[in-house]
């Protein structure tokens, strides 16, 4: 009988093993990667930043099982989001609150935003992932604390850290509070006057005595929130300033015309002296050239009383040789043709 229980326990022992005693191991490790802790003011809206490593797969007896995610959740104050626990977002629900909005995947990013923030959002959120095997159910119980607060006081500061500034010069006012908040819509107001902006930040600039005032800012959905009055002096710019511009720009106009000038005279004297050049060398050639045999062409035409009188063909001659030397060539053939041209002309007016 001793020895049949004896066979008995072991058998249990045996089946125990079998049952427990076989756990799954993994490739890799998950992870999920939370935000720090957010501070929340009532009625913003909040992004949780979050990111994941899912197992790609597990094994068992030696054999390796893929592993694929089918389901994302998130939960509030609950350790595993498990089985029926509330929850904030279920991929798998058509219920879902739409201030919830999951902006993630199933692959890797798990981003939770939520909308019109309320006190009862002041909790811990947790992220759960689900595959196709439960030996992928995970749920990383660190989670993100989300705080929610009221009618924080908002504050002004600038980004040159006083309130008198020059014309022209820029400047940024920031609202904010003791809350770090996300997405933070608020209203800004110049001598309680309503401005466009929205965002927390307030960009001012180049400045004009117009922009001159009392500054504050508060969140669009809580007029409780209005900050302090914040003063903005915008003054002229100091007249030793304007002067020193201005001669400085007087200097530089001066300069660039007197540069001018030089240039322009340089250029008319290359000019003459070219010209200069070429009239000497014209003069030269009609010079060197002999009257007998530059008009040997056109003296046989010449009626004989014309020939009879030399000082009236002279004076024609150096009449058409001060001409000559005005023209500026650098084809002496096409030259001598023009001239020859010109004194047929010129005889043929006596003829």
């Amino acid at each position: 009988m001793a020895v049949w229980d004896k066979k008995i326990l072991w058998s249990f022992m045996i089946l125990l093993t079998g049952a427990v005693g076989q756990p799954y191991t993994y490739p890799g490790n998950v992870t999920v990667n939370y935000p720090g802790p957010v501070c929340a003011v009532k009625g913003s809206t909040v992004t949780l930043h979050c990111t994941f490593t899912p197992h790609k797969s597990f094994i068992k007896d030696g054999r390796e099982y893929p592993l694929r995610i089918i389901r994302v959740v998130w939960c509030k104050n609950h350790e595993i989001c498990q089985g029926s626990t509330p929850s904030v977002y279920d991929s798998k629900s058509d219920t879902n609150n739409p201030r919830y909005q999951y902006l993630g995947d199933k692959k890797g990013n798990c981003t939770l935003q939520i909308r019109d923030i309320r006190r009862e959002d002041d909790a811990t959120f947790r992220f759960r992932m689900e595959t196709n095997h439960s030996a992928g159910h995970y749920t990383v119980t660190s989670g993100v604390k989300v705080t929610v607060i009221d009618d924080p006081q908002m504050t002004i500061i600038s980004s040159r850290n006083q309130s008198l500034i020059r014309e022209g010069q820029t400047e940024t006012l920031l609202c904010i509070s003791s809350c770090s908040f996300h997405q933070l819509e608020v209203t800004w107001f110049r001598d309680d006057h309503a401005l466009s902006e929205s965002g927390p930040a307030l960009q001012l600039g180049p400045l004009t005595a117009e922009d001159s005032g009392n500054y504050t800012c508060g969140l669009k959905t809580n007029s409780k929130t209005r900050s302090r009055l914040y003063e903005v002096r915008v003054e002229a710019a100091e007249e030793g300033e304007s002067d020193k511009v201005s001669l400085i720009v007087g200097v530089v106009f001066g300069v660039l015309l007197a540069l001018g000038a030089l240039i322009l005279g340089f250029f008319i004297f290359k000019r003459k002296q070219e010209a200069d050049k070429d009239q000497r060398n014209v003069g030269g050639d009609v010079g060197q050239k002999s009257p007998d045999n530059l008009y040997s062409n056109i003296l046989p035409h010449a009626e004989p009383d014309r020939l009879s009188h030399p000082q009236e063909t002279g004076r024609d001659v150096e009449e058409i040789s001060y001409a000559a030397v005005q023209f500026k060539h650098k084809n002496q053939a096409r030259y001598d043709t023009m001239m020859l041209h010109l004194y047929r002309q010129v005889y043929s007016s006596y003829l």
